[in-house]
């Protein structure tokens, strides 16, 4: 699958340390777009690739946003592309110049095309240094971007910002792991807050899948193989990149008490959305009992419960019948070792 770049712009913020301990950052903006060669194609084909990778989140603009605003603006022809870029890069500058751990990066705003939807994409990139070797075998210093290793970016769906209006899902950011002020900051720059919650939603569907086989008077056994079944679904559409579709998961589960799941989960109101981001570490636990603590680490499978692994809770311990091998060679070569 490809991409196509319609419009695309760099522009760069530059870090200077002042005399009191300040950081001072300047805009330098491209007085053109970019040209759209096959360099520039490979480029953001990387960089759509590597955002499609990285844990996101969802999020819609408030009703204030002066980015939005803008944006809307661009939409509405009213303004051009290099016109939004360069307003969009000052306010960015405006925002971050607030926290101390402001840094020089380069902006990236590029308008594309991907699977009949179009996009906005927004990031700041590290700009790294390393070394060439060239036709002499000089060896240089070089600056480069870092397309694969990013945390801040951000992607407007724009196809459903102009034709869903209630859409809360539009927006996506990566939660990243670097800390919480920067994520804010970005979110800031965008004027924008949390909308649809993955997670939360990943939750409803195992409590509504947990409720259905309970309303069906499922025993043990039947109750574990139509979670299987589901975390089966949802697993193929984490393997594609897809969402899961609340419908199709139904019409692969049993109709229960003649009602179909997806019935019984709206009749139930678990508000769930009809296409839900899946969380694979929440739709574990369908099919895995798992847990770390006090430097134990347990996983297995939900089915060997009162099986091979018996819970005593008053006792507060698991009994494990039938050590894995590779498990029991351990012990026996570490603690004979011991001895």
């Amino acid at each position: 699958m490809s991409i196509t770049v319609n419009q695309i712009v760099l522009h760069q913020l530059i870090s200077h340390a002042q005399e009191d301990g300040n950081i001072k950052l300047d805009s330098i903006l491209r007085e053109q777009l970019l040209t759209v060669t096959p360099e520039v194609e490979q480029l953001m084909l990387q960089l759509h690739q590597t955002y499609q990778s990285k844990t996101k989140g969802y999020g819609v603009f408030q009703e204030q946003s002066g980015f939005a605003q803008s944006l809307n603006r661009l939409l509405e022809q009213e303004t051009d592309f290099l016109t939004f870029s360069q307003q969009a890069a000052i306010l960015l500058n405006t925002e971050l110049s607030k926290y101390a751990f402001a840094d020089s990066g380069t902006f990236v705003l590029c308008q594309y095309n991907f699977l009949a939807t179009d996009y906005l994409f927004i990031a700041l990139l590290d700009n790294q240094i390393s070394m060439l070797v060239d036709e002499n075998l000089e060896i240089h210093q070089t600056q480069y971007l870092n397309l694969t290793q990013f945390d801040i970016a951000a992607r407007i769906n724009l196809t459903d910002l102009q034709v869903n209006a209630d859409s809360n899902r539009y927006l996506t950011f990566i939660k990243g792991r670097v800390g919480r002020k920067i994520g804010d900051f970005f979110m800031d720059f965008l004027g924008a807050e949390e909308g649809l919650n993955p997670q939360l939603q990943n939750q409803c569907l195992l409590q509504a899948v947990s409720d259905y086989c309970k309303q069906g008077d499922l025993n043990k056994e039947q109750t574990q193989a139509v979670k299987k079944q589901v975390f089966e679904y949802c697993k193929g559409q984490i393997n594609t990149g897809a969402e899961i579709e609340l419908a199709e998961l139904s019409d692969t589960l049993p109709t229960l008490n003649q009602q179909p799941f997806a019935s019984f989960a709206d009749e139930k109101d678990y508000g769930l959305e009809a296409s839900i981001p899946p969380v694979r570490s929440t739709l574990k636990s369908l099919t895995k009992f798992s847990g770390s603590g006090k430097g134990v680490t347990i996983s297995f499978d939900a089915e060997l419960i009162n099986n091979r692994i018996i819970w005593d809770e008053n006792a507060d311990t698991l009994t494990i019948q039938g050590l894995p091998a590779n498990l029991r060679d351990q012990l026996q070569r570490q603690l004979k070792s011991a001895d």
